[in-house]
C-alpha cells in the first residue's frame, strides 16, 4: 500500500477545526545569513508542540467503533505520546503510551496530563515499541505506530498542501527525518500539485537511517544527540519506498551544526524549536550555495525542548561567537583586589556573570589567588579588549573560554 494525494486531502477535512493551520512565515533575518529566501512551517504551534498530532488524529479518526472502544496503544518518548494522548482524550478512546525507562519527567507528565495511561518498560524506544505490540496483541487494543502506517503519512501530509496552498512560488522543501513518515507525506502532497519542486531531508550524521536504507547499506547508529526526535535505528518501511520515489536528496548534519540552528531560530526569528525541529535549518546552513536563488520552506517540526537544554544552547552559541568568556585573573590575596578587578571589567563594558575565588586549589603562591570570572562581552575584540585592560592595571590573565582556542 502508498499513500495518494487523494488520501492527504481526505485526512485534511478529518483534521479541520481540530488541528492548527500554522503559518508559513517569511524570515528576513535568515535570508540575510542564508542568501536565499527563507520561509518556516511553524508546526512547533501546535497545541501539543509538534506535528504529530496531524497523524495521530487522522489514525484514531479511522477507527470503527468497536476498536475505538477497545482502546489504542503507541510507543513514544514524546512528541507522538503527546499527540496520540491529546486525541484520544478529545475522542473518549482510551489510550496507553509505552514509554523507556528513562524518558524524561516533563514528558511522561505532559502526556499524563492528557489522560494516557502511562508505561515505562524497556531502556530505549525499540524496547518499548515490542512491548507496546506485545500489550496491544494480549488485550486487543489498536497499535497506533508513530510512522509507519498510511493514515499517519496522511496527515503529515496535509503540511504539504497548507505549504503551497499559502506560497505556490516555493521551490524547495526541507524537512527533517526520523522513520520518515513526515518527509513522507508532504513529498506526496507536493509533488503531486507541483511535480518540480524540490523536497530535501535531513538527518543526524549519528542516526542515518533513511539516508543509509535509500543507499541499500546497514545504518551505523548511535550516540547523544539534540535531535533525539529524529534519533532512529531504522526507517520505516512505508515512508522508504515514498521517499526513495520522491525525495530528491538527504542531507546529513552533525550536532554542533543543529545546536547553531536552535541557537538562530530563538535568538533571530523568536523561535522556540527542539533539536529536531531545528534540523531543516541545520541542513540549509551547511548548504548555502546549493539553495542559492531559491524560495526555501523548512519545516519546523516541533518545539519540545527541555528549558534547561535551550539555556545550555543559547550559553554555549554565546561562547562560539565571543559573547561571553572565561577569565583565569591572578591576583594577590590582599582586601579590595577582587573590586578592582570588576571595576576594570566594568570599566571596559564586560559584566560580570560569575565569579570563583580560588586560594587553595591552584598552583599559585600562598600571598596570591586565582579568579575565574564568566564575563558577557560584545565580541572577539572586546574581550581582547578586556584582556588587555586587566593586564595593564597588573592583573596577569588567561582567556579560558574563546571562541578560537585559548589565548593569553
Amino acid at each position: 500500500m502508498t499513500v495518494t494525494l487523494a488520501d492527504i486531502q481526505k485526512a485534511a477535512t478529518v483534521i479541520e477545526g481540530s488541528v492548527v493551520r500554522t503559518p508559513l512565515v517569511p524570515m528576513h533575518h535568515l535570508h540575510d545569513i542564508l542568501g536565499f529566501e527563507t520561509f518556516l512551517k511553524l508546526e512547533n504551534l501546535q497545541n501539543i508542540g509538534s506535528f504529530k498530532q496531524r497523524g495521530a488524529l487522522v489514525k484514531l479518526k479511522s477507527l470503527s467503533a468497536k476498536e475505538a472502544k477497545a482502546g489504542v496503544i503507541a510507543m513514544s518518548a514524546g512528541n507522538h505520546a503527546q499527540g496520540v494522548a491529546y486525541h484520544a482524550q478529545k475522542l473518549g478512546i482510551p489510550a496507553t503510551i509505552v514509554m523507556p525507562q528513562g524518558t524524561p519527567f516533563g514528558k511522561i507528565e505532559a502526556t499524563t496530563r492528557y489522560g494516557a495511561k502511562i508505561i515505562l518498560e524497556g531502556d530505549s524506544v525499540d524496547a518499548a515499541g515490542t512491548h507496546a505490540r506485545d500489550l496491544a496483541k494480549k488485550n486487543g487494543l489498536i497499535f497506533v505506530h508513530p510512522f509507519d502506517d498510511e493514515h499517519i503519512i496522511a496527515g503529515q501530509g496535509t503540511i504539504g498542501l497548507e505549504l503551497l496552498a499559502d506560497r505556490p512560488d516555493i521551490d524547495t522543501v526541507i524537512v527533517p527525518i526520523g522513520g520518515g513518515g513526515i518527509i513522507a507525506g508532504i513529498a506526496t502532497a507536493v509533488k503531486a500539485l507541483k511535480p518540480n519542486i524540490e523536497v530535501i531531508g535531513v538527518e543526524s550524521t549519528l542516526y542515518p537511517s533513511m539516508y543509509s536504507a535509500i543507499k541499500g547499506e546497514t545504518p551505523v547508529v548511535g550516540g547523544p544527540t539534540l535531535a533525539e526526535g529524529i534519533a532512529l535505528k531504522a526507517a520505516g518501511t512505508i515512508p522508504k519506498e515514498i521517499v526513495s520515489r520522491l525525495v530528491d536528496d538527504i542531507l546529513l548534519v552533525d550536532d554542533l551544526l543543529i545546536e547553531r540552528a536552535v541557537q538562530l531560530l530563538a535568538e533571530r526569528c523568536h523561535v522556540v524549536a527542539e533539536g529536531a525541529g531545528a534540523a531543516s535549518l541545520a541542513g540549509a546552513l551547511a548548504n548555502r550555495q546549493r539553495f542559492s536563488g531559491k524560495k526555501v520552506a523548512m519545516v519546523i517540526c516541533g518545539g519540545n525542548i527541555d528549558s534547561r537544554i535551550l539555556a545550555s544552547v543559547l550559553l554555549r552559541g554565546m561562547v562560539r561567537e565571543g559573547r561571553m568568556t572565561s577569565l583565569r585573573v591572578e591576583i594577590s590575596d590582599r582586601p579590595g583586589t577582587l573590586s578592582k578587578v570588576a571595576k576594570v571589567i566594568g570599566d571596559t563594558g564586560g559584566n560580570i556573570v560569575e565569579v570563583i575565588h580560588q586560594r587553595m586549589f591552584y598552583d599559585v603562591p600562598v600571598r596570591s589567588a586565582e579568579l575565574d570570572c564568566v564575563v558577557e562581552t560584545k565580541n572577539r575584540e572586546h574581550i581582547q579588549e578586556i584582556v588587555a585592560r586587566l593586564k595593564e592595571a597588573g592583573f596577569p590573565t588567561t582567556v579560558l573560554r574563546a571562541t578560537q582556542g585559548e589565548t593569553s
